[in-house]
Formats: C-alpha cells, sequence, structure tokens
C-alpha cells in the first residue's frame, strides 16, 4: 500500500482569521486554504446562489438556438446525440426533455459502448439520415469528430456540437460549435458536457419567454433540469471549487432532494440513500455508478429510460436492474484487475503501465486503469484488444498530462480525445507497439528522476474534542464538496487504537475505534485501508474527514479515514 505524502498547510496567524467575521477559526483556515483570501469572496463562496449566466454569452449559441427552433416550428425530426457515460446520458435526458416540452419531433441516441465506440460515428450518422432526421445535436461528445460531422453533412445533416472536452487543432464543420473551452468563448470553461446542455436549454427557455408572452412550456421550469446537471458533472468529476459549475451542482441537489424526477426518487432507494439528504459524495459513489453502469455492460438506454421515466412505478424497475449491472459491474471489475495485475508486476521504476487483454470487457477498461493509476500512483493505459483495431481507456496523474501526449501520438492513432488525467483511444494493432514506445518516452521524460507519491493536503491540525456538533453544522457550508473542494481534511495525532478489524468485501477496509489520552472513544472507518489491520501500531495519526454517522436514531461522530501512520511515539504494534 502506496504511503500518501502529507502536506499539512500552514496555519494562518490568529488576526488574519479574525478578518472571517461569522466563521469559526477552523472553518476561515479551510477557506484560506481554498484560496479566499478576501473574506467577502470566502462568504461569497459559501453562500453563492445565483444562477444567471446569459447562455448566449457562449459561442454559436444564437445560431443554435434559431436552427433548434426552426426545426421544432417545422416539426422536423432531432436527434440528441449522447455519450454513455452518466454525464452524457444526463445531458440526453435534459436536452431531449426540453426539446420535447417546446413541443419538438425528438429522439434520444446513445451508442453502444462495445459495438460502436464513443462519440460520433459515420453509420450512425447516415442511419439516422435515413430515418428521416434532419438536425443532430450531439451532447458530451462531437468536438474532436472532424471526419464524422463532414460524413454528417455528406448524408444531409445540419449538425449542432456541444461538448466540454478539450479541443483539437481544428473545430468540427458544424452549423455551430459550443464548448466553453474555445478560447473567443467567455464564462465558465470548465463546465460538464450536462452543464454546456444545460445552458443550450436555458437559451431555448429563454428565447421562448422572451418570444410568446413570457410563458414557459407546460410543466417545464430550468430548476427542473438542475438534477439532472448535478447528477452528470459530479458523477463526471466536474470541479466544485466556484464559479458556474459549483453553483449549478448546488441547485441541482436541491432538486434531488425534493425528489421531483421520478426515477432519481427509484435510484435512491435501491442505493439506499437518505432521501432529502443527498450531497455530491452520495452522487459519486452511489447514484453515479449505477448511471455509468447501464453504459458499461448493456445499454445506457436503460439508464436514459429511468431518468426520462414519468412515475415510480415506470422507474423503479430500471432503477433495480441499475442496481443489478453495478454489482455485475464491481464483480467484473475485480477479475479484470487481478488479471491486468499480473502483467504490470511491480516494477517500482517504471514510469508507464501499458497492458491490455482480448477478453476485457469496454465498460470497465476504464474502471481497472484509474484502479492501476491510484494504486501505483503512474499514468496507465489499458487496452482492449480488437481483431484489427484496439480502444484504450487512460487515466493519468496530475504530473503527466495523457491527452496532450496522446495529441502529440495522432499520427499513430485512429481517434482519441479527453481530459488532462483522463482519456480515450481507437488504434491500428500494428500502431500498438509504437505507440507504446513513444508513451513511454514521455512519461520517462516527463517523471523519470522524481519521487512519485499521491499528496494529501492536509487542512488543519485539530484535537478530537474540538469536532463538536457546532463545527460540523459549520463545516457543510463548503458542500457541495468534490474534485478541486474536497471536504475538509484534518490531522489528529497520537491517537490510541482501541479495536481494530477489517470489514467489508474481501477485508478491503478498515474499522477502527480511537481514543485520545483522557478522551471517549471515536468510530472510524478507512475504505481501502485494510491491510492495516495485520500489524496496527497501537498508537496512530490520522488523516480524515470529520462526518456524522447516522445508525437509526443515533448521531454520532465518525472520522472517515484518508491515510493513517505510526505515531511517532509508537513502535509496536497490535493486532486486529
Amino acid at each position: 500500500m502506496m504511503q500518501k505524502e502529507w502536506v499539512l498547510a500552514p496555519r494562518a496567524p490568529a488576526e488574519r482569521l479574525e478578518r472571517y467575521r461569522g466563521f469559526s477559526p477552523i472553518l476561515a483556515q479551510l477557506l484560506i486554504n481554498r484560496g479566499f483570501e478576501d473574506p467577502n469572496a470566502a462568504r461569497e463562496f459559501v453562500s453563492g446562489q445565483a444562477l444567471s449566466e446569459d447562455p448566449f454569452h457562449l459561442q454559436d449559441m444564437d445560431a443554435a438556438v434559431a436552427r433548434l427552433n426552426g426545426a421544432i416550428a417545422e416539426q422536423e425530426p432531432i436527434a440528441v446525440y449522447g455519450d454513455f457515460d452518466a454525464d452524457g446520458v444526463c445531458a440526453t435526458a435534459l436536452l431531449t426533455q426540453t426539446v420535447r416540452a417546446l413541443g419538438g419531433d425528438v429522439l434520444p441516441y446513445i451508442p453502444d459502448r462495445a459495438d460502436e465506440g464513443y462519440g460520433l460515428n459515420t453509420p450512425a450518422l447516415e442511419n439516422l439520415a435515413r430515418r428521416g432526421i434532419k438536425l443532430v445535436v450531439t451532447v458530451d461528445c462531437g468536438i474532436r469528430s472532424i471526419a464524422e460531422v463532414e460524413a454528417g453533412l455528406r448524408a444531409g445533416l445540419d449538425i449542432i456540437v456541444t461538448d466540454h472536452h478539450s479541443i483539437g487543432p481544428e473545430l468540427p464543420p458544424a452549423l455551430a460549435v459550443i464548448n466553453p473551452q474555445r478560447d473567443d468563448c467567455a464564462g465558465e470553461a470548465r463546465l460538464a458536457g450536462v452543464g454546456v446542455a444545460f445552458m443550450l436549454a436555458k437559451a431555448l427557455l429563454l428565447h421562448r419567454w422572451a418570444t410568446e408572452r413570457h410563458n414557459y412550456p407546460a410543466g417545464l421550469r430550468q430548476s427542473d433540469l438542475l438534477d439532472l446537471v448535478a447528477l452528470g458533472a459530479v458523477a463526471d468529476v466536474s470541479p466544485l471549487n466556484a464559479g458556474l459549475n459549483r453553483r449549478l451542482v448546488k441547485h441541482g441537489l436541491d432538486t434531488i432532494n425534493e425528489m421531483r424526477r421520478p426515477g432519481v426518487a427509484a435510484l435512491i432507494k435501491v442505493a439506499g440513500l437518505k432521501p432529502g439528504g443527498v450531497k455530491a459524495r452520495d452522487i459519486g459513489f452511489g447514484l453515479g455508478p449505477r448511471i455509468n453502469a447501464a453504459g458499461r455492460l448493456g445499454s445506457a438506454m436503460v439508464a436514459y429510460d429511468l431518468l426520462a421515466a414519468q412515475s415510480i412505478e415506470e422507474a423503479m424497475p430500471r432503477a433495480i436492474q441499475l442496481q443489478s449491472l453495478n454489482a455485475q459491474r464491481q464483480q467484473l471489475t475485480r477479475q479484470a484487475l487481478a488479471a491486468i495485475s499480473e502483467q504490470v508486476g511491480d516494477d517500482p521504476d517504471r514510469s508507464l503501465i501499458f497492458a491490455g487483454d482480448e477478453n476485457l470487457q469496454s465498460g470497465i477498461v476504464g474502471l481497472v486503469a484509474g484502479r492501476l493509476a491510484e494504486t501505483f500512483y503512474r499514468p496507465a493505459v489499458v487496452m482492449e484488444y480488437g481483431e484489427v483495431e484496439s480502444r484504450a481507456s487512460c487515466r493519468s496523474i496530475p504530473e503527466f498530462n495523457i491527452t496532450r501526449a496522446l495529441d502529440e501520438c495522432a499520427d499513430l492513432l485512429l481517434r482519441h480525445g479527453g481530459h488532462a488525467v483522463a482519456a480515450g483511444f481507437t488504434i491500428q494493432n500494428s500502431n500498438i507497439d509504437v505507440l507504446r514506445q513513444e508513451l513511454a518516452k514521455k512519461a520517462d521524460a516527463d517523471l523519470r528522476g522524481r519521487k512519485l507519491a499521491p499528496k494529501l493536503a492536509i487542512d488543519s491540525q485539530i484535537q478530537l474534542a474540538e469536532l463538536d456538533a457546532s463545527l460540523l453544522a459549520e463545516l457543510d457550508l463548503l458542500e457541495p464538496t468534490g474534485h478541486e473542494n474536497e471536504k475538509g481534511v484534518f490531522l489528529t495525532s497520537d491517537l490510541r487504537v482501541l479495536q481494530c478489524r477489517r470489514v467489508g468485501e474481501d477485508g478491503r477496509h478498515l474499522k477502527l475505534k480511537v481514543a485520545e489520552d483522557g478522551g471517549p472513544p471515536v468510530d472510524a472507518i478507512g475504505f481501502g485501508l485494510g491491510e492495516w489491520a495485520q500489524e496496527m501500531p497501537r498508537r496512530i495519526d490520522a488523516a480524515y474527514h470529520a462526518e456524522i454517522n447516522e445508525w437509526g436514531e443515533r448521531r454520532s461522530l465518525q472520522l472517515r479515514l484518508l491515510d493513517i501512520r505510526p505515531a511517532m511515539r509508537e513502535r509496536g504494534a497490535v493486532s486486529g
């Protein structure tokens, strides 16, 4: 188990903390650690609510709205073409719901992961044209699909691309290309795909409001769509530290907890979450994986149908199906990881992991790559070998931009795209060995000789006695927490270990009861830390999130352990 590098933030002077009136010194420290040097900016961060951004500030929005309104008015068949992950499925459901409420003749289309692969594909566009579709709007895909858009145009389609992935050397020749990462685009550049789809939906609704006697379509408000934005954005690990994306998720969680959408209510039930108490973390670890499971192991349209369901009776069978698919996904991931790990071995000097198998299911390749990157703290490329062409998922570390590396190898690839730490590509088998060598060279150039270990940023060193009910309630002001806005991370030193045992399937997790000298016992849970139980020190330093554990009517403090290490004075061990 790789030891993390603990990085404790410097403690701000007392006079500086006092400027953050209305906040405890601990919360003030957390806000300073997140870059809020101005107390007023900090207050805006925790309380900001407005969703006043003008969607027409996004480049090409006017052209997209004009073409969609024309298609709706003329009853031209429209297809919303999405991706098969949670972001893409939510975006597809959101825009389809909006266009349908506006009176459009609209068809949702999500490609099959195994048969069609990620993004736009020419046969699908040609088939849509043969079925009478006149206008295709992409969501969460298409920004690098130059040849596919050209093929769609030749087939007689008008195409609008909405996406949030990194932009290549040229834009696709679509009627409109809406991507906040465009250099000529104002506003928030880090929206999820569903966030971009929401901005298009908002523009359509604002246009209807302005032109038709200030009326929205019957049964649809902007807020009704925000649950989908929160689901897709958090599942896609979009940043929650500031800006429009954070506010969209914050409002979206409100909509989720109002249980307006039957499909979301059904999913909350099967996931065992508390209705009305869903937080961003529950999306990331509970709802998002279940939505993703449909596209990973079957058809993403199962998840789409769940989100589009009109009643709880219609939604519940689909939610149960997603629950089953997610359990299968977990089992298949464990099996695949074991098989790939045998290939990888344990070479501490390598800069890149590159492995694959012809028996891997396409839906779990990215999960295996992610687990390898996390375990070895190296960029990982995992191939799903085919007869002539192969596909791969890549997961990286902050020190190595995997998409930039793929851009530099574009002549070897059929298609590729993604973000700095997550990407995918398709390649002819004849080019695999050359690509492996080139990526290894690039990784060596960037990483060789560097001390590579995951960093654990710690906000504050405190005593357990400081974690009272008032502070725990105040820490909720940081919500929604997640990527780039983690929950507060605390360090408490020299804790006595009172009880220790392994829990969970295969004993992967660690359950402790700890205490400060003279203090009461406190429960602690460490996911993925089960190996510590083999030789648990009697005293530990613990880095953790502080949370309330609810069991029936009982509410108690619990430490969610992120990492532990032997206390400075501890040299012995206790058995679990």
